[in-house]
């Protein structure tokens, strides 16, 4: 296509932007108007699909033919049939008189099906026959009907996916995607982004007679840089909104900061492949427990060395740690729960100290104390502690279930499958 062509055709629809991804969807759309092949235009929603629809319906042989645009996410899935193919008198309850549908009524012209992938199944197989045959059945009739109307859909969920997850018709797909357009996205398309800020600052201004605001070079490199997952639409609320709040006309990069989402910064989030829910409930729950076991053997640790404080200083006397053996025999046991850490290895003549207090001068061996016992002597099991949690945590809350499931960060039927594994009475 001549560069004087696509320039027309910008020009006669509105579309502004030099992007290759995008001249290249107007040439196809250009090609394929002429023709009465079906069109599947796919793209992000806000990316302006509906303008390719237009683009193909006006270039086409049917252009005096009637235009209809139908969202098929935005009507019931109880009335679609009747809006698309018409209905009986006394089909359904409320059908008082009957209706022609939108096949009927647009009868040599061109219907642009936006959001495909949220129509019914049932309506899909419908479809399916308008496309291969030509052919409809009005609801709550037997009658044959005919109609030549050309379909143009959009979608801006991935239709195989749909497909391989039994929401979309295989046949329907490829019988849609005779010819498929793809709209890059806002991000993709360079200094389009400016040319359309621009663009947009300057209607508003012809609108409300007002100063059109202005990018410097700071605010401008933000903008370039910024993702818009809402695409042009997205642009186009920006530019609106501080033309009609700024005072300021000339727009820094701190302005320009105040209006974007600071969510379009963050980290991308976790994608968890084909993880079931059950996994990943089981990978959240030992991460819960891996948590509650390091912070109680941490703070029993920290009530062990409180205690040595105590007797150090002559508060309490020591007999507490001859009575109470077990209570102290882990003091310099490592706090980690991870079975794949280990504590460094020691030789049994080594001694071991604790970290001198600048304030006391009667600093002592940790030996001196009390008789070293290694980890391995005290159960780590994580079954263990895990049932000696649920128990405490029935006890806790009086065997109400709801309560313990809450203070153990896991959830009711979680707990049910513990307190049956462990036979907890």
């Amino acid at each position: 296509m001549k560069n004087s062509e696509l320039l027309s055709i910008k020009q006669r629809f509105g579309i502004i932007g030099n992007s290759p991804k995008l001249n290249h969807a107007i040439e196809v759309a250009a090609q394929v108007a002429p023709t009465d092949m079906t069109v599947l235009i796919t793209g992000e929603s806000g990316s302006g699909k509906e303008s390719f629809s237009k683009i193909i319906h006006q270039l086409s042989a049917r252009k005096h033919g009637k235009f209809i645009a139908i969202n098929c996410g935005a009507i019931p899935e109880g009335t679609i049939d009747s809006e698309l193919f018409g209905h009986e008198k006394g089909s359904f309850t409320g059908a008082y008189e009957a209706r022609k549908g939108y096949f009927e009524v647009t009868n040599g012209g061109t219907i642009f099906l936006d959001e495909i992938g949220e129509m019914p199944v049932q309506t899909q197989a419908r479809l399916l026959r308008v496309l291969e045959n030509g052919e409809f059945i009005k609801v709550g009739s037997s009658k044959v009907q005919k109609t030549d109307v050309r379909v143009v859909a959009a979608t801006n969920v991935n239709l195989i996916q749909a497909v391989e997850k039994g929401k979309f018709r295989e046949d329907l797909y490829y019988r849609l995607s005779t010819v498929p357009i793809f709209v890059p996205p806002l991000r993709d398309r360079g200094n389009d982004v400016d040319l359309l800020f621009r663009k947009f600052a300057t209607d508003f201004a012809e609108k409300y007679r007002v100063e059109s605001i202005k990018l410097d070079d700071a605010a401008k490199a933000v903008l370039l840089r910024f993702r818009f997952p809402g695409n042009i639409r997205q642009l186009k609320n920006l530019v609106e909104q501080m033309s009609a709040l700024e005072m300021e006309r000339h727009i820094t990069d701190e302005t320009l900061l105040k209006y974007l989402p600071s969510a379009n910064n963050s980290l991308p989030a976790i994608y968890r492949g084909g993880q079931s829910e059950s996994s990943s409930e089981n990978f959240n729950e030992r991460d819960i427990l891996y948590k509650v076991l390091f912070d109680m053997k941490k703070d029993v640790t920290d009530l062990k060395k409180l205690v040595h404080g105590l007797i150090d200083n002559g508060s309490l006397d020591q007999s507490v740690m001859k009575e109470n053996p077990n209570l102290f025999k882990s003091l310099d046991a490592p706090t980690s729960l991870h079975e794949d850490i280990q504590p460094p290895a020691r030789s049994s003549s080594e001694p071991i100290y604790l970290q001198p207090d600048e304030n006391n001068e009667d600093d002592y061996p940790y030996e001196s104390v009390h008789d070293i016992t290694h980890e391995e002597d005290e159960s780590l099991s994580i079954e263990e502690k895990e049932k000696e949690l649920i128990i405490k945590a029935l006890r806790k809350n009086n065997n109400k279930r709801k309560y313990a499931a809450q203070d153990l960060g896991i959830s009711e039927r979680t707990l049910y499958r513990k307190i049956k594994q462990y036979e907890i009475e």
